[in-house]
């Protein structure tokens, strides 16, 4: 068991954090907003701390799950962050998806502090979290990740290093094109059925057990066709996600046409009051 730190408690990093105090680790908790903090503790016990700093001070391993590429800079390199504190061999991993250029700048200024850092993103969703079934694909040195990866596996399934700094973020970006494309043709079929007078239901049980089923399929099908929306991965945020998508093929020179239309489509869902609604909301603009 290890002695570790977990900044950012929102709705993904607060049942992370508390999956590693089930597991026996001793967890320093911080958040932003320090209530969040105080319910962390009294439900999990362990500690919370004042700043990203402090939290980091005493950890082997420090773990963090903010909202973007400044969120995370100011838990780290910003005033009181986390990075003043990190101790030297140190590791901190970043559950943030962010870009893969924050992650090998983050990945350079750990180093001058003589610690590592691993970019992990994850894949799973907010139930993914609570259940401890997370997907986490990771970025950074193997000698760091074989250090974090025992600590991460206590709320994932499956982890895997896929390269040096940055990889874990890439590796996200991949993940997020195809969910995007899924999911649009999920739509398009759906709609298409109830234009034709199918049964969406038959239709979904039928065509799931070939070639066209996916877990969006599985999880998402029913609730498309019940045109429920309110819980999942926020429309919000899958649009953060694409721009980081297409910023990096516009630097890459990945041709992505299918993802920005796909973004636009999320754009209407916006217009549409959907910022919150779950992202197999994009059936919406269909009907």
């Amino acid at each position: 068991m290890a002695r570790v730190a977990f900044i950012g408690l929102g709705v993904m990093g607060y049942p992370m954090a508390g999956h590693l105090a089930a597991k026996g680790h001793a967890v320093t908790v911080y958040n932003r907003n320090g209530k969040r903090s105080e319910a962390w503790v009294a439900q999990h016990g362990g500690t919370r701390a004042e700043t990203p700093a402090a939290a980091a001070a005493a950890a082997e391993i420090v773990f963090a799950c903010v909202g973007n590429d400044d969120d995370l800079r100011a838990v780290t390199t910003g005033a009181d962050g986390a990075f003043e504190g990190l101790g030297r061999d140190a590791v901190f991993v970043d559950h943030t998806t962010a870009s893969a250029a924050v992650a090998r700048e983050l990945d350079g200024a750990a180093r001058e502090k003589g610690a590592w850092f691993v970019d992990a993103p994850v894949s799973g969703g907010q139930a993914g979290a609570e259940n401890g079934a997370l997907t986490v694909m990771c970025g950074g040195e193997a000698a760091a990740y074989a250090r974090a990866e025992p600590a991460i596996m206590a709320y994932a399934r499956a982890c895997r290093l896929m390269g040096p700094a940055g990889a874990g973020q890439l590796t996200k970006m991949v993940n997020q094109i195809c969910i995007a494309g899924l999911v649009q043709g999920l739509s398009e079929g759906l709609a298409f059925a109830e234009k034709a007078g199918l049964d969406g239901e038959a239709v979904l049980d039928v065509i799931g057990k070939g070639a066209a089923g996916s877990w969006q399929m599985e999880n998402r099908g029913k609730t498309m066709l019940a045109d429920a929306f309110d819980f999942g991965f926020a429309v919000d945020w899958m649009r953060k996600d694409l721009r980081i998508c297409l910023a990096e093929a516009n630097a890459n020179g990945a041709a992505l046409p299918g993802t920005a239309l796909i973004d636009q489509f999320y754009k209407d869902v916006q217009g549409m009051g959907g910022g919150r609604w779950d992202t197999s909301s994009l059936i919406r603009r269909l009907r």
